[in-house]
């Protein structure tokens, strides 16, 4: 007979372990949850282990919370955001961002690559979502960097480490994710990732900046010279971006949309928009619904096998274990903080963000809350070291996503070279964040 929060230790590593070995994160906290918590429940204390005694209960646990979490109304922000990411790409409402920002900085040392980080910031403000920023704005910016002469490996290192951003600017699924699983307001996990976002934008555009003066060959300057006229008229175009970022910042923010109500208004919008502009197609937006159910689907079979883990971590008690084990041991909240904080780091080498976030807060948030720790501060913390992952060697991977973009023509190892100084300035921002919670906070603290 295994103790409770042995078993719920266990489960912790062996879902680690499956991860580790690229099992996906779905089928391994929907097996992990259901086999732990089937072990648990025959394993009752002061009785012989018996598997048929644990069957039913196990069954009813599963039916219960999957049931229950997929009727979520907070859920269906989710296929919403993803639905209006890919029509605004359809639509190339993204494009015209980059465009916009690109003719206005053409002068500038570095423009293109300024240009990129801003309209990957523009696109995360759509989309939501790290990956599919890196991988849109990659076959947008990278092949006119290199056209222009820029050296491979800022071209690439820009777009992956501005693709980032997709996890703190709003509407991210990180934080939907997070606020879901700790019961945070998603609405005010939104607001709060607006500075970190902004914050970490500023200090990539100082990073090009710094790199491209130090070393003035990476990036050429521009020869096209463009009039007052073109640069009024590529900003006039990006007008359905910026009614987009207004109606998800600005409606949350005045309070005249909840989140998932923002999440609908605009995919009303981007979708009326594609089609009266006609720069949507039927074929287009039927493709847009494709993928977004495909990936609605696959991030709610995920989402059902983190609500089963965290049911099974539990039912075990190994949380209130390990915050007693803390409290015992004596160690001032920093450093506890600090132990967190190379948790995430480590696992973010090596694990994608979606199974880091959720293997790890069953465990995590409780030892934030015997601290009195604010859950929307650590929330963003949270995300920042899951965005810091996605641009970390071995497995970053933004860098990976880049990389399929450019094929062989620019080698991995050149990608993560440029990304470094990025991984710099991402560290700095940390720093700053954990330091001054007012950054994550003051928004929301002033917006609710």
């Amino acid at each position: 007979m295994m103790d409770y929060a042995a078993i719920g230790a266990l489960g912790f590593f062996v879902a680690l372990a499956l991860l580790l070995l690229r099992v996906p994160i779905g089928f391994t906290l929907v097996a992990v949850g259901t086999g732990c918590t089937l072990v648990a429940y025959s394993s009752r204390q002061g009785l012989p282990f018996d598997l048929e005694r644990g069957i039913n209960p196990t069954l009813g646990l599963i039916e219960a919370h999957g049931f229950e979490f997929v009727h979520a109304y907070s859920l269906s922000m989710i296929p919403l955001f993803i639905l209006t990411g890919h029509v605004a790409y359809h639509a190339r409402i993204t494009t015209d961002i980059y465009d916009a920002v690109r003719v206005w900085l053409a002068r500038l040392p570095g423009g293109l690559a300024i240009a990129s980080l801003i309209g990957c910031a523009g696109f995360s403000a759509i989309t939501g979502s790290s990956l599919a920023c890196a991988s849109s704005m990659g076959r947008i910016c990278v092949p006119e960097m290199l056209k222009q002469g820029y050296a491979p490996r800022l071209a690439t290192a820009a777009v992956a480490a501005g693709g980032t951003l997709g996890s703190l600017i709003p509407p991210s699924v990180l934080f939907i994710m997070y606020g879901l699983f700790t019961e945070a307001s998603i609405s005010k996990l939104f607001m709060a990732g607006i500075g970190p976002g902004l914050l970490s934008l500023a200090g990539f555009i100082a990073t090009v900046m710094i790199w491209t003066w130090l070393r003035p060959s990476i990036a050429p300057r521009a020869q096209t010279v463009f009039s007052r006229a073109e640069r009024a008229e590529a900003l006039l175009r990006a007008w359905p971006a910026a009614v987009l970022v207004a109606l998800v910042v600005g409606g949350i923010y005045t309070g005249v949309f909840t989140a998932t109500e923002a999440a609908a208004v605009s995919m009303v919008f981007v979708v009326g928009f594609g089609f009266l502009s006609r720069r949507l197609s039927l074929a287009a937006f039927l493709d847009s619904a494709r993928e977004t159910a495909v990936q609605s689907a696959a991030l709610f079979f995920i989402a059902v096998g983190a609500k089963i883990f965290v049911s099974f971590v539990s039912l075990t008690g190994v949380t209130r274990a390990l915050v007693d084990l803390v409290a015992h041991a004596g160690m001032p909240d920093w450093m506890v903080l600090v132990y967190i904080v190379a948790l995430y780091l480590a696992m973010g080498m090596f694990l994608d963000p979606l199974g880091t976030i959720l293997l790890t807060l069953p465990f995590v948030v409780p030892l934030v809350e015997s601290m009195s720790l604010d859950l929307i501060w650590f929330g963003v913390i949270v995300v920042k070291l899951l965005e810091i992952g996605l641009i970390t060697p071995p497995v970053g991977l933004n860098v990976f996503v880049i990389g399929s973009v450019t094929g062989p023509e620019v080698k991995i190892h050149a990608i993560f070279a440029g990304v470094s100084r990025f991984l710099i300035m991402e560290l700095v921002v940390l720093g700053l964040l954990l330091a001054f919670p007012a950054l994550s906070l003051f928004i929301p603290n002033h917006t609710f």
